[in-house]
């Protein structure tokens, strides 16, 4: 500390200084905050603000800098100082824009930019310069697991942007489930015919392209280390073992049609029923002539029924759309229609999903005379000569039966991710405890994962409850929860062909990402270019496994002594980790229970007889921030009575800063983060579950406290919520007047 030296720099632009008084904020920084040096400008953004600062840090030695002008998601550009930790205090969409016009809010106003000071002030006094990590790798090359078209596309794609790949491919032919088609549906104009796959040609490019190593007849045997280090095991079909090592992951095994063996009802298991995967070698056989069933019967009447084992509410079946099946039964019966325009072809379905251009390529199917009937089938049997289907039609609202030579089920598609890690946390519980079948168990689940990943938490990517590879659906849909390693295709979620080609080339370039931050030190999504790490201090280390067990990430294991090991590379800075840790000993540089505890600490907690409430918000930087920061854009009013302090996650909230903030005073504590559960918004996948699961255990804290459990909520906040979450905190304040302020004050 002793060659640190702090400063602070305060805004009076954008209406700031009509507004406040900022001769009173800088005593308060001088003073109170301990700010060896205190400046105000009239635009502190300005070219001339600018200077002001880079000439302290050239001329004063400034090394720590607090900047009280507008929210610290504004003029990122303007207030970047490069080897100077520096911390925001918001005044402007904080203060200005949300505390209600008038002289008789003068006041409040004030009180609320002076507490944002001295937050600003005290947050800086504990931040370290982060100056990334030091175990920087340089493997830049990047491994594809899968040689379908979304494993060879993003191949290609890594390997045309100057990265070395290498693909594994556990079968003799690259390819994949494209390799069966006859031919896709269409991806370019006029939409409205059936198009060459082109996966013969992508081969060929692949096969030839000097930056590609192809491993055919192999999968992986091993996976471990982390972006930059991936240590991998390629075993080959013949026994042997290549090492390897990349400095990233894409995932792009594919998926499997679900087997149509559990569709007796609809015919599966007969001989003149095809699901679609069945119907394209058919085709393939017949080459653009007559279709011939399997008994080599000429097909002269078809009927597709769409959903068949998907969109099931039952349990039974598929509860899922598979997307792509609509346009495939419909580009399926214009092969037969282009063989012979005779051929009686119906597709029956509930709802049709052509997204896109399937638009024009089902009006085209309808002036080739394929019937569209809406209807559910019921039952599908043989009947000598083909199938009878019966359904129900649902515009004439009756039953019906129909006859055809041949009927096609659309049936899904399931991905092929790996194991289950929900499974195999079970049974690694049961053989940990001795369980000898469980331990057998355990062994057959590794054998059969696809990754064979080494990682505490299991051996391949954890899924979505539908057995899709877990990515975050909005904003990183190719981001896994293992950092470096990224998922494409429909191992990802269902899509058709083109979509699967897309998705591959994000995944390639998300990988490339992954593989540049881990070389330079820096985070991963979603704070890239963050360049803390986490710091453990051993020695205070109780061994309980928290920080293990509750890493979204599985950045952290466990080393010889039990201890936890931390991946720096794998991890997101999250900062769950630190939340979990009972005893305190992991942290960030600019990023700790220190930084967040002392702005707790530093705001100025009125009298219970002057009666204003000081209520605390954490809340979590990806959602909620962004939405108080609208609210303010929006001037949507709430109560200067709140201050809101910005945190990585809501996972990494610790417990003790809200036992501390109840100790000294505050009335209430609202902490904001993402939506939770099955389609979770939030950004690190848990921190939102994990804080309402540690909150659900603070009642008894807060009871021993004399506390009602209402001065501590946990909220569920949308980045698009500026005007809900306005609402919520006036709501709160009335509630906490209602209950009282705390008897706590005083005491702190």
């Amino acid at each position: 500390m002793a060659d640190n030296k702090f400063a602070a720099y305060i805004c009076a632009g954008c209406g700031i200084g009509e507004t406040l008084d900022v001769k009173s904020l800088e005593k308060i920084a001088q003073k109170e905050g301990k700010m060896a040096l205190v400046k105000s400008h009239p635009f502190l953004c300005s070219e001339e603000g600018v200077k002001t600062i880079q000439d302290d840090i050239a001329n004063e030695s400034v090394t720590h800098i607090c900047i009280a002008a507008c929210s610290r998601r504004a003029k990122t550009e303007a207030f970047s100082f490069p080897g100077i930790s520096t911390a925001r205090a918001n005044l402007r969409e904080g203060v200005l824009w949300v505390v209600a016009a008038g002289a008789e809010h003068d006041e409040v106003r004030q009180e609320m930019a002076e507490d944002y000071v001295r937050m600003g002030c005290a947050e800086v006094k504990k931040m370290i310069l982060p100056q990334g990590n030091p175990d920087k790798t340089q493997a830049k090359n990047i491994l594809v697991v899968g040689g379908g078209m979304a494993g060879m596309t993003s191949a290609i794609e890594a390997a045309e942007a100057g990265y070395d790949v290498v693909l594994v491919e556990k079968s003799g032919a690259l390819g994949g489930f494209a390799k069966q088609l006859w031919k896709r549906v269409p991806f370019s104009a006029p939409y409205s015919e059936a198009q060459p796959t082109g996966v013969e040609e992508l081969a060929a490019r692949v096969t030839a392209h000097p930056r590609i190593k192809l491993h055919l007849n192999s999968t992986l045997a091993e996976t471990a280390g982390a972006p930059g280090r991936f240590m991998i095991k390629i075993a080959q079909e013949s026994g042997g073992v290549s090492d390897i090592t990349v400095g990233a992951i894409v995932q792009a095994t594919g998926f499997t049609p679900y087997d149509v063996n559990k569709l007796p009802e609809l015919g599966g298991g007969q001989p003149n029923v095809v699901d679609q995967a069945g119907l394209e070698t058919l085709a393939r056989t017949a080459n653009g002539a007559a279709i011939q069933r399997a008994d080599g019967k000429v097909v002269n009447s078809v009927i597709f029924l769409q959903c068949a084992g998907q969109r099931d509410d039952s349990g039974t079946h598929l509860s899922y759309c598979s997307g792509h099946c609509c346009a495939t039964s419909i580009k399926q019966a214009m092969y037969f229609k282009d063989a012979n325009p005779d051929v009686d072809t119906m597709i029956l379905y509930q709802d049709l999903r052509v997204p896109g251009m399937g638009e024009d390529f089902y009006r085209s199917a309808q002036d080739k005379g394929v019937t569209f009937t809406k209807g559910k089938a019921t039952k599908v049997a043989g009947n000598g000569h083909g199938c009878s289907v019966e359904f129900k039609d649902l515009i004439l609202d009756e039953l019906t039966t129909l006859n055809a030579d041949l009927v096609v089920l659309a049936t899904g598609q399931v991905s092929n991710a790996g194991v289950d890690l929900d499974k195999w946390t079970e049974v690694s519980t049961a053989a940990e405890s001795g369980d000898a079948s469980a331990k057998e168990e355990q062994q057959r689940l590794r054998t059969t994962s696809v990754l064979k990943m080494n990682y505490r938490q299991g051996p391949d990517l954890p899924q979505l409850k539908h057995g899709f590879a877990d990515s975050h659906f909005i904003c990183f849909p190719y981001e896994t929860r293992r950092t470096g390693i990224y998922a494409a295709g429909p191992t990802r979620r269902p899509m058709d062909l083109d979509q699967a080609i897309t998705d591959a080339t994000g995944a390639a370039l998300k990988a490339i990402q992954a593989v540049e931050n881990a070389a330079a030190g820096r985070a991963s999504l979603p704070r890239v270019g963050d360049l803390s790490y986490p710091i453990v201090r051993l020695e205070g280390c109780t061994q309980c496994k928290r920080c293990t067990v509750e890493c979204p990430f599985g950045a952290i294991d466990e080393d010889e002594r039990r201890f936890p090991q931390f991946n720096e590379q794998r991890c997101r800075r999250c900062g769950t980790c630190m939340g979990a840790c009972p005893v305190r000993v992991i942290s960030f540089e600019n990023y700790s229970c220190d930084t967040v505890g002392m702005q707790i600490k530093a705001v100025n907690i009125p009298d219970e007889d002057e009666d204003k409430p000081r209520i605390l918000i954490l809340a979590c930087e990806n959602d909620a921030y962004p939405a108080l920061d609208m609210a303010g854009l929006q001037r949507q009013v709430y109560s200067a009575y709140v201050r809101a302090v910005p945190i990585r996650c809501l996972g990494s909230v610790n417990t003790i800063w809200i036992t501390d903030a109840l100790n000294s005073g505050y009335d209430g504590v609202m902490m904001m983060g993402c939506k939770r559960g099955d389609d979770y918004q939030c950004h690190f996948v848990k921190g939102s579950e994990m804080a309402y699961y540690r909150m659900s255990k603070i009642g008894d804290t807060l009871t021993q406290m004399g506390l009602e459990p209402e001065r501590v909520q946990t909220l569920e906040i949308a980045i698009t919520d500026s005007v809900r979450v306005a609402g919520l905190i006036n709501d709160y304040v009335k509630q906490i007047k209602e209950i009282g302020l705390s008897p706590m004050k005083g005491f702190g």
